[in-house]
């Protein structure tokens, strides 16, 4: 069974809410006691200071916060990765290096950065006023948060989808200029639970200051509850469970028959202080066990300090060897390494390699090509970089079978013969 390498992050920006427990803890700690699956997790301080505003208390809080909450729910950090980011000097080393491969292009397109330009041109201010240099460069810090360790799988919410999709366009050119060392990552999402509703029904998010406290005391998290905006239907009145806040929240916690009966209620008219009560009863069955736990850690800092240090140890004893091999590749090398030694390209020369790339046209190719470079068969245009990487899986798991069924996305190469045997090379050297 190939290992899948699972990595998920949260920012430690604030204070761990519902949206992130559901969206990313929950799912990524019960994938972490799967086979087969290796997991990484991370606190994003580096990614913090782009929003904190000068408030390093905020990030050593929140720290603490998110390090005790990841370890209430279940992480188990002799099995997994566990660390904070900053105790990897080799990722902002890596984000330098994937830099100077990402076209200013590409992150001109990233939402966050658009929507801050948005704003200011509405507003009749300079595009970029108040938009900083950390802010901008965040898709390739993130990338470079990925791409350290190989992650094949990032649980991330649909609004991340796109930073997950640039980490692949950035990891792509560097693999076309260097060899192939990074593997192209996949977004992992639970599609019902991905984005939960906040107070006011819009998304839950700090921005809007709209969250729910996922270890809030019992009795602030049933005022809170209590708080949800809801409709002027009055009980008896049937009620729709479509853009309902209540609902959404309850059926990220209930079982199929569960929210099947609440959506019975509805229907058949339930009070709103009914249907909260049900909610509030539903979320603190989950949330009462963890919730002592981490009560405990929160006062026991030096625990958790302990607890993250040995997680940065296990990760670099990746992180340092890998940057090793990538600062060669890129030229970063003793000056009495032979030029051809050390780089990845020359470390594969014995294996034909595939490329995945994107062209202006918006579309994602690639190519196969023999151990010299030449090309064996190219690909049609695909609308997304996960269709193209599944086309290319199939064919060297399949081969020739692969080669006769992807036909149409294909341009026909000229010589079968070697096409199928550099697919069938492959094969081997990854069996």
């Amino acid at each position: 069974m190939n290992t899948q390498r699972v990595l998920t992050g949260i920012t430690t920006s604030g204070t761990p809410h519902l949206g992130n427990y559901v969206g990313a803890i929950r799912p990524t700690v019960r994938a972490s006691r799967l086979p087969g699956v290796e997991s990484f997790y991370f606190l994003a301080d580096y990614h913090a200071l782009i929003k904190t505003s000068g408030d390093p208390a905020r990030v050593q809080r929140s720290t603490l916060e998110i390090a005790a909450t990841w370890l209430a729910c279940g992480l188990d950090p002799e099995k997994v990765t566990f660390y904070r980011q900053s105790d990897i000097p080799e990722i902002p080393e890596l984000t330098w290096m994937l830099t100077c491969v990402t076209g200013k292009g590409l992150l001109n397109r990233a939402h966050a950065y658009k929507a801050s330009v948005d704003k200011n041109t509405e507003s009749g201010a300079e595009p970029d006023d108040g938009v900083t240099a950390g802010l901008f460069m965040y898709p390739v810090l993130m990338a470079a948060d990925i791409l350290m360790f190989n992650a094949h799988q990032v649980p991330v919410g649909r609004d991340q989808i796109q930073h997950i999709e640039m980490a692949r366009d950035i990891a792509a050119s560097y693999n076309h200029l260097y060899g192939e060392h990074f593997t192209l990552p996949e977004a992992a999402i639970e599609d019902n639970v991905a984005t939960l509703p906040g107070l006011d029904g819009r998304k839950m998010s700090k921005s809007y200051d709209n969250t729910i406290p996922l270890f809030v005391p019992r009795d602030q998290l049933k005022k809170l509850i209590m708080g949800i905006v809801t409709d002027s239907r009055a009980p008896g009145e049937p009620k729709s469970t479509e853009g309902s806040a209540l609902f959404q929240l309850y059926q990220a916690f209930a079982s199929a028959e569960e929210t099947a009966a609440l959506a019975k209620a509805y229907a058949d008219g339930i009070a709103w202080g009914e249907a909260k009560q049900l909610l509030f009863e539903r979320l603190d069955r989950e949330i009462a066990p963890m919730r002592e736990v981490y009560e405990g850690l929160i006062q026991d800092p030096a625990r958790i300090e302990k607890t993250l240090k040995m997680g940065a140890a296990k990760a670099r004893a990746i992180a340092t060897p890998f940057t090793q091999r990538l600062r060669h590749a890129v030229g970063l090398r003793a000056l009495d390494t032979r030029a051809d030694a050390a780089t990845g390209k020359a470390a594969k020369a014995a294996l034909p390699v595939f490329k995945q790339y994107r062209e202006k046209d918006g579309l994602f190719y690639f190519k196969l090509t023999d151990a010299k470079g030449a090309v064996l068969l190219q690909s049609t245009g695909f609308a997304a970089p996960r269709e193209a990487a599944q086309a290319m899986a199939r064919l060297q798991a399949e081969g020739k079978a692969a080669l006769d069924a992807l036909a149409p996305q294909l341009i026909a190469p000229d010589d079968v013969e070697r096409v199928t045997s550099a697919l069938n090379v492959l094969r081997q050297s990854a069996a």
